[in-house]
């Protein structure tokens, strides 16, 4: 156990190490121009000018100065941002160095970090067919240090995905407005209603992350493949063109699919793969959502 618990935070440090440097490096910036605090907030009073709203008058400045005073106000910076992550069977998937599940722990490090850096609150939500941990949003060091000793200590579990019924815990735990990183494979049942009500309230991103080998097949002969949910096995021959095909087809049906379902609910998407570098990908969405304000 002692054992374990020193794996856990050595590896904490390690991602701390990559999440900071890659705030650091591409995202100190970009974070804090993309997302808009909740609203606007009292900054200070300055005299009048012809043109001002006469609404904005601050009738107690004014009542003891010798000419009218206006109130200003800024936008208001501090977030509430929920990480929330999918830590479903599917998830445990990879053919390269990393499975889906240990790239969405890298990335939902690197979000909460850039949050950190505008000292704004962050939360956890873990869930697979179920939630099955959540951990209310607070700001520090040591709350974000907390969280990603959670992702790094969870196991994925031999569960199916369901997405809506995350995000309506989220509409029942999360009262006020916050910024929603959903990371998920979305392998699952329709979620668009769920994600398009969350999103009303809600700023929702899909944070979708894939792995080549879940869209094509490599000319290896027969192999066996197992469901990680439902531990059904398949046997197919991948020398067949046909089956290389087949399995191609039902790969872009899938995407077109999520595609379409994304659309619906009017969120926007991060597309994570396993076999790019998911810097470029979280900079060049950031830098989209900015042109996009």
């Amino acid at each position: 156990m002692a054992r374990e618990l020193e794996e856990i935070l050595k590896d904490v440090r390690r991602i701390q190490i990559v999440a900071r440097r890659q705030v650091n490096d591409l995202l100190a910036g970009e974070y804090v121009s993309t997302f808009k605090g909740r609203g606007m907030e009292f900054d200070s009073v300055r005299e009048y000018v012809p043109g001002d709203d006469i609404r904005s008058i601050d009738w107690n400045v004014t009542a003891r100065s010798d000419a009218p005073f206006v109130k200003t106000f800024c936008e208001e910076r501090e977030l509430t941002v929920l990480i929330a992550v999918d830590i479903s069977a599917s998830s445990v998937f990879g053919s390269l160095l990393r499975s889906k599940h240990e790239t969405a722990v890298e990335i939902a490090a690197v979000l909460m970090f850039a949050a950190l850096t505008n000292n704004d609150k962050v939360g956890l939500l873990l869930f697979a067919n179920s939630v099955v941990r959540y951990i209310p949003p607070r700001k520090g060091r040591g709350s974000v240090l907390r969280l990603v000793r959670e992702l790094l200590s969870v196991e994925p579990i031999k569960e199916s995905t369901d997405i809506s019924s995350a995000l309506q815990y989220i509409g029942r735990v999360q009262r006020r407005k916050c910024i929603v990183f959903m990371l998920s494979d979305f392998l699952g049942a329709d979620f668009s209603q769920a994600l398009s009500i969350a999103n009303q309230k809600h700023d929702c991103v899909a944070v979708t992350i894939a792995d080549p080998r879940e869209e094509t097949l490599p000319n290896v002969g027969f192999v066996t493949l197992k469901d990680a949910e439902t531990d059904e096995l398949l046997e197919i021959d991948t020398s067949n063109v046909r089956v290389r095909s087949w399995f191609e087809l039902r790969a872009k049906g899938r995407e077109a699919l999520l595609a379409e379902r994304l659309r619906k609910a009017g969120v926007d998407r991060l597309e994570i793969r396993t076999d790019r570098p998911y810097a470029t990908s979280l900079q060049r969405f950031f830098h989209n959502r900015e042109r996009k304000r």
